[in-house]
C-alpha cells in the first residue's frame, strides 16, 4: 500500500481523475490512498496569503515559503505518528516544476518502493527558492513545456506510480511488456478481426509458435524504438542478438522487409 499526499491549492481538482478506472478501483480495495491538503489552510493572516512578488521585481507572484514549509511539517508529523518506520524527513518531498529533472519510468519504480510520498503542486511563477533548497528532496518535471500548475503532472505521477503496486493491475505480465518497463517502447499489438480494410494481423502472429512470436515482438519492439526513441536504445539492456539485428536495421537505414516488418 502506497499513500500520496499531496499540496495544492485545488483539491478539487483532483476529484474527477481519482474517481475513476484502475486508481478509483485500487483506492477502495486499500491498495493507496490519496490524501488532499489545501495549502491555504497553512497560512494565518485573515486573506490566506499564499504568494507575493518577487524581490528585484520582475513579472508573475511566487508561492511563499512559510505555507508550504508548514504543510509539509505538518504532514511528515501524521505520517511519523502513524507509526512511519525510519525516519520521517526521508519521506520524498516531490516539488513539481518545470525545471525538474524529467520524469522517467526509474523513478516511478523507485518510488513505488515507499509508503509514503509527498507531492508540493507551484503555482503562479513558481515557488520561493528556499523551498527548492531546503524542503522539496526532488524537483520533477513531465516535459519540457509550461503549465499553470503541478496539479496536472501529479496526477501522471500517481497514476504511473500505482500502477506499480502489487494488485494495483490485474495481470503482473501488462507490466512488464508496457512500452518504457524494459527500456523499450511496446511492440505493435492486434486483435480480432483478422483481416480489416485489407490489413492484416501479421501471420507470425497466428502461428502458435511462441519462440517465434517472442522474437518477432522484440525485434518489432527493437524497432519502433529505434525509429521513434532512438535515445532508449542507449540505456536499454540489450543482448547481443539485439545488438545484431539493430546492427543490420542501421546498416539499411530502414525497417528490414519481410516477417514482422511495420508499414505505415
Amino acid at each position: 500500500m502506497i499513500r500520496f499526499h499531496i499540496l495544492t491549492l485545488f483539491p478539487e481538482a483532483f476529484q474527477g481523475p481519482f474517481d475513476v478506472s484502475i486508481l478509483n478501483r485500487a483506492r477502495e480495495q486499500g491498495l493507496v490512498e490519496v490524501h488532499l491538503y489545501n495549502t491555504r489552510d497553512f497560512t494565518h493572516d485573515r486573506h490566506h496569503t499564499v504568494d507575493d512578488y518577487p524581490f528585484g521585481g520582475g513579472g508573475g507572484m511566487l508561492m511563499k515559503p512559510e505555507p508550504l514549509f508548514e504543510a509539509v511539517e505538518a504532514v511528515r508529523e501524521g505520517i511519523l505518528q502513524g507509526g512511519k518506520v525510519g525516519e520521517v524527513s526521508e519521506v520524498p518531498t516531490i516539488l513539481l516544476s518545470p525545471q525538474g529533472e524529467l520524469f522517467c519510468q526509474a523513478m516511478a519504480e523507485r518510488w513505488a518502493q515507499e509508503k509514503d510520498l509527498i507531492l508540493v503542486c507551484g503555482r503562479y511563477e513558481g515557488v520561493d527558492e528556499r523551498v527548492r533548497q531546503h524542503l522539496a528532496t526532488e524537483e520533477v518535471s513531465i516535459g519540457d513545456y509550461v503549465l499553470g500548475g503541478g496539479e496536472l503532472p501529479a496526477m501522471v505521477l500517481v497514476e504511473t506510480i500505482a500502477r506499480l503496486v502489487p494488485g494495483v493491475l490485474g495481470s503482473a505480465e501488462s507490466l512488464e511488456e508496457e512500452s518504457h518497463a524494459a527500456g523499450l517502447l511496446e511492440y505493435p499489438q492486434y486483435t480480432r478481426p483478422r483481416e480489416f480494410q485489407g490489413w492484416e494481423v501479421p501471420e507470425v502472429l497466428l502461428s502458435g509458435d511462441h519462440q517465434r512470436v517472442a522474437r518477432w515482438r522484440r525485434e518489432q519492439a527493437l524497432l519502433r524504438t529505434w525509429q521513434r526513441r532512438p535515445d532508449l536504445l542507449a540505456r536499454a539492456q540489450l543482448t547481443a542478438e539485439d545488438r545484431e539485428f539493430l546492427a543490420q536495421a542501421l546498416a539499411s537505414q530502414e525497417p528490414p522487409e519481410g516477417e514482422g516488418a511495420v508499414h505505415a
